[in-house]
């Protein structure tokens, strides 16, 4: 965290960030215990939704978030957006809970049992090999690695899955297999206009083409260092967890965005009969996303609007909190701003020596 040069700065207990700054182990152990509620939030909210799931409807009229996404990998039976058969579904949600238990336990053994700082172990130990500091560009370089190799499984994962298993088909109204289309040309010609696809081999074709990047990405990133001196050219000076957090969240940003606008929009990869109809944008005190279909209106939502919203808000947010740590990695003081009003106050104030900043008397007392 920015310190401006200062070596004694503390933090209160709501600073979460400043807990694991320059503690390894700890760093770990936050992600861990993240990782565990996000399981027991997606597990929760799937059985919340089967209990109030309707039948005779159709999951898209009905509101839902969760149920959605999983008919659209085709979990479970699914036809013209109608759940024929749930215990896929209830499956899922009980591996969540279980998972998020084991999450929770992973945390706390990271927490309690092992170091806070990994650099504690002995050199050359694994727990020593995960160790890094905020200003290491050879040891980020190979963390980086990892999280690009996670990536690309998990496009490997879904191309394979839609191989092999198959996905929901809004045309058809069934779930059947995909074979990905992997067209160089086309994944380059949709770099923006990748709202209109509509084409199911094309989207794992882009994934298939994001697997292979992300893989390689990977490959370099752990088995490489960077080349020469590592110069302020090369951010020496800038690199720090505030930097790190900056740029994290300004990719969060960007996904949440494309995610917003997608959602909206597109109903290949979000059918109408799982979410809703394609929305309206309309500004009002701040731009929205708003139904079309005139089953929703007033407090009533479709999924798709509670997506694209969400995504939207979440993203400005994101984007906020960029600019935010990315000054303050860059050395501003965001003290300096009060500092300046408190200057500009008292330039009025010698300005004006007769003005009076005392809150008028309301006594309603008469003269006698």
């Amino acid at each position: 965290m920015q310190t401006y040069g200062k070596t004694d700065v503390t933090y209160a207990w709501y600073a979460g960030n400043s807990g694991v700054t320059n503690r390894s182990g700890r760093f770990i152990a936050s992600h861990i215990g993240h990782t565990g509620l996000i399981c027991f939030g997606a597990g929760a909210n799937t059985l919340f939704e089967l209990a109030r799931y309707d039948s005779a409807l159709p999951i898209g009229d009905q509101g839902f978030v969760v149920l959605p996404h999983l008919a659209g990998l085709g979990i479970g039976g699914i036809e013209n957006g109608v759940i024929t058969d749930s215990y896929g579904m209830l499956v899922v949600a009980v591996f969540h809970l279980i998972f998020s238990a084991v999450y929770a336990g992973g945390a706390m053994l990271h927490s309690f049992r092992y170091k806070e700082d990994l650099g504690e172990y002995p050199q050359g130990s694994r727990p020593n090999k995960f160790d890094f500091k905020w200003d290491d560009p050879d040891r980020l370089t190979f963390i980086l690695g990892h999280h690009l190799l996670f990536l690309g499984l998990g496009c490997v994962q879904f191309v394979e899955w839609a191989k092999y298993h198959g996905i929901y088909d809004p045309a058809m109204g069934v779930v059947r297999k995909v074979e990905y289309n992997l067209d160089l040309s086309m994944v380059w010609n949709h770099q923006i206009d990748f709202l209109t696809i509509n084409s199911l081999e094309d989207v794992m074709g882009g994934h298939a083409f994001l697997a292979f990047f992300l893989s390689a990405g990977a490959v370099w990133h752990i088995f490489s260092k960077p080349f020469g001196e590592y110069t302020e050219f090369k951010g020496k000076g800038l690199l720090s967890a505030e930097f790190v957090l900056s740029t994290s969240l300004a990719g969060a940003a960007f996904i949440a965005f494309v995610a917003a606008f997608w959602a909206s929009m597109n109903t290949t990869i979000y059918p109408t009969d799982l979410y809703g109809g394609p929305l309206n944008i309309e500004l009002n005190f701040a731009p929205y996303f708003s139904d079309t279909d005139p089953l929703f209106g007033g407090d009533v939502h479709s999924a798709r609007s509670w997506l694209s919203n969400f995504h939207f808000y979440l993203g400005f947010f994101y984007l906020q909190g960029h600019f935010w740590h990315g000054l303050r990695a860059m050395g501003f003081d965001f003290k300096r701003v009060e500092k300046l009003f408190d200057q500009l106050e008292s330039n009025e104030i010698s300005l004006n020596p007769g003005k009076s900043t005392s809150v008028p008397s309301t006594s309603t007392d008469s003269a006698t």
